[in-house]
């Protein structure tokens, strides 16, 4: 299962999955993982996927760069 972070709020992680948040427990997250970061469920933990955080972040730049380009 796959979802991307959307924030904290106190002991919570919101994490979006499949377009619905879903408040998870922060201890189930990865300690480094940060809003907007990819993750993946592995059985136990919540864990960042560095190559598809970083896909998903250059998609976004080129969507704002398109929109800003003159």
């Amino acid at each position: 299962m796959t979802g991307i972070i959307e924030g904290f709020e106190g002991e919570y992680c919101i994490i979006e999955i499949d377009g619905k948040t879903r408040d998870v427990p922060r201890k189930l997250v990865n300690t480094g993982a940060k809003a907007g970061d990819v993750v993946e469920w592995d059985g136990s933990q919540w864990n960042t996927n560095l190559d598809r955080t970083r896909e998903r972040s250059e998609y976004i730049k080129s969507l704002m760069n398109d929109v800003w380009d003159d």
